[in-house]
């Protein structure tokens, strides 16, 4: 049985939300996949990305103000994903359901994520 701790919890989480978000934008408009499309993928890449590259670097020694600063930053790309999510909603690339869903899944890791870097302050 696999040890289940709030670090792979997130990071499920997280998987989950970029997933979610690549299977969305798989819809969006053609004329989109160099705008709107690669800027969300991006910027939903960069929450797990960041997030593991801190936790690793934590891990190597006590480095908590490295940590914290990767966490921010994966913090403000999910930001910026919850931004680009309301603006394709606005667009009508993509249904209020799934909208619903793929923003309750980042409130989800918004909550785990500023609990995390509150913690280190």
């Amino acid at each position: 049985m696999e040890h289940v701790t709030y670090n792979s919890i997130i990071k499920s989480k997280m998987d989950d939300y970029a997933h979610q978000v690549y299977s969305i934008t798989r819809k969006f408009p053609k004329n989109e996949l160099y705008g709107v499309t690669s800027q969300l993928r991006r910027a939903t890449l960069s929450i797990v990305l960041n997030y593991i590259e801190g936790y690793s670097r934590n891990r190597i020694g006590n480095k908590s103000k490295m940590y914290g600063n990767f966490l921010e930053i994966s913090y403000g790309s999910l930001k910026e994903s919850k931004y680009l999510l309301h603006f394709s909603l606005e667009e009508k690339y993509l249904t209020k359901s799934q909208y619903d869903s793929v923003i309750k899944l980042a409130e989800e890791i918004g909550a785990m994520l500023w609990g995390i870097i509150r913690n280190l302050r």
